[in-house]
C-alpha cells in the first residue's frame, strides 16, 4: 500500500513542481535555476515508477535510493527559490511538506526492502 500512495504522492509533487516552473518562468524569475528544480521534482516520481519493473531487489533498492537522492535536490532548490525570494514563504513551506512526507515514504519503504533482502540472504 505504501508504494501506491508515494506513487500517487509523488505523481502529484511532479505536477506541482512543473506548474510552479511554469508560474516562475511566467514571472521572470530565477531562470536559470528552473531546469534544476524541474529535472529532479520530477525524477522523484520516474524512479519510483520505474522501481516498480525493475529486473531484482537490489535494482528496485536502486531506483528507490536515486528518487530519495532527487528528493534531497529538489528540497535544495526549494529552499534557494525561498531565500532568494523567487518564490513566497507559504508556497515554499507547501511544496516543502510534500517533498518531506515522499522523503519519509522512501525511507521507510528502502528500510522494509533492505531488511527483506537481508532476511532472504541470511
Amino acid at each position: 500500500m505504501k508504494e501506491n500512495v508515494l506513487i500517487s504522492l509523488s505523481k502529484q509533487f511532479a505536477v506541482d513542481i512543473v506548474n510552479l516552473c511554469v508560474e516562475i518562468k511566467e514571472n521572470k524569475k530565477g531562470n536559470v535555476l528552473l531546469n534544476q528544480l524541474l529535472r529532479s521534482g520530477t525524477s522523484i516520481g520516474a524512479n519510483i515508477h520505474e522501481a516498480n519493473y525493475a529486473a531484482s531487489r537490489a535494482d528496485f533498492i536502486n531506483k528507490f535510493q536515486i528518487a530519495l537522492k532527487e528528493c534531497y535536490e529538489s528540497d535544495y532548490w526549494l529552499e534557494i527559490f525561498k531565500e532568494t525570494k523567487i518564490i513566497t514563504d507559504d508556497k515554499y513551506d507547501e511544496m516543502y511538506k510534500k517533498c518531506s512526507k515522499i522523503r519519509k515514504l522512501l525511507v521507510a519503504s528502502l528500510n522494509t526492502a533492505k531488511e527483506n533482502c537481508y532476511v532472504k540472504n541470511n
